[in-house]
């Protein structure tokens, strides 16, 4: 095992994703975790939660060197930051204003981008080169473009399956919760599979449409990769997702930590060469 090892947390506004990486000449991602978002804990709470995790997977919080975090959930950064202080003995580096991703920016009001948009792009562009089209299913599900220089140039938002979902079941009164999984065919012979039709086989199309329309003005080559925990489910039945990488955002702040390193008094280490 590598003496360097790499905390990276991706805090959403449904789930935390975080993941330890063993550095080294191939930095590789050893553990993953996705836990629920709570916006009440403590940082106590947390630091419980956390040493638990670790401890049930057999790491220690000693291996730790450094933490990288990004959140869109701003009153949940100081209690992440006070519980990695707490675990490991230093704050982690946040992405943020000021922190190196080596992509530029081209939004009107580039404080408005959330912080997981940046890292998926940053880590898409690596991995696919550009033009590119990050597709994230999350809480929302978002299009990020990122030119064949490397410059992020926004995108689009689109509420996420579960968040649709939700809404529907509440206001719906005749309809319950289903599993999302694929039904036996688009024509739903019930209930159940015709809301499954159209949470899967609907958000699928809604995709290829909005790659279709994002092509007509990036370029029609832009390559599409998707991350996330739903996208399996959904990239399956899309025709213009090319790849699914469930762990796009880690792995991106994983590289953007690369590029600050040297920041931190560390030489840098090559990246991944791209797919």
């Amino acid at each position: 095992m590598s003496d360097a090892v790499l905390l990276a947390v991706d805090v959403g506004n449904t789930n935390v994703l975080f993941g330890l990486f063993d550095e080294g000449a191939e930095p590789r991602l050893a553990q993953h975790w996705r836990i629920a978002t709570r916006r009440e804990q403590t940082s106590d709470e947390l630091g419980v939660l956390v040493r638990a995790l670790f401890e049930q997977s057999g790491r220690s919080l000693a291996e730790v060197t450094d933490v990288i975090l990004s959140t869109v959930v701003p009153p949940l950064l100081p209690i992440w930051e006070r519980a990695c202080g707490k675990l490991f003995g230093r704050p982690p580096l946040v992405v943020g204003p000021g922190i190196r991703t080596g992509m530029p920016v081209r939004y009107e009001n580039p404080h408005e981008v959330g912080a997981d948009r940046i890292v998926n792009s940053v880590a898409a562009y690596e991995w696919m080169g550009g033009p590119v089209i990050a597709v994230d299913f999350g809480t929302a599900t978002t299009f990020d473009c990122v030119s064949d220089k490397g410059e992020y140039l926004g995108g689009a938002i689109f509420p996420g399956i579960l968040v649709a979902m939700e809404a529907l079941f509440e206001r719906a009164a005749m309809l319950r919760r289903v599993e999302l999984s694929p039904p036996r065919s688009v024509i739903g012979k019930t209930t159940t599979h015709a809301v499954q039709s159209g949470m899967l086989y609907g958000y699928a199309g809604m995709v290829d449409a909005m790659v279709e329309r994002i092509r007509g003005e990036l370029g029609a080559g832009a390559r599409v990769i998707s991350s996330c925990g739903l996208a399996g489910r959904s990239a399956g039945e899309s025709r213009t997702i090319e790849r699914v990488e469930p762990f796009l955002t880690l792995e991106g702040l994983r590289m953007i930590f690369e590029r600050n390193r040297t920041l931190r008094g560390d030489p840098p280490r090559r990246e991944r060469e791209k797919a």
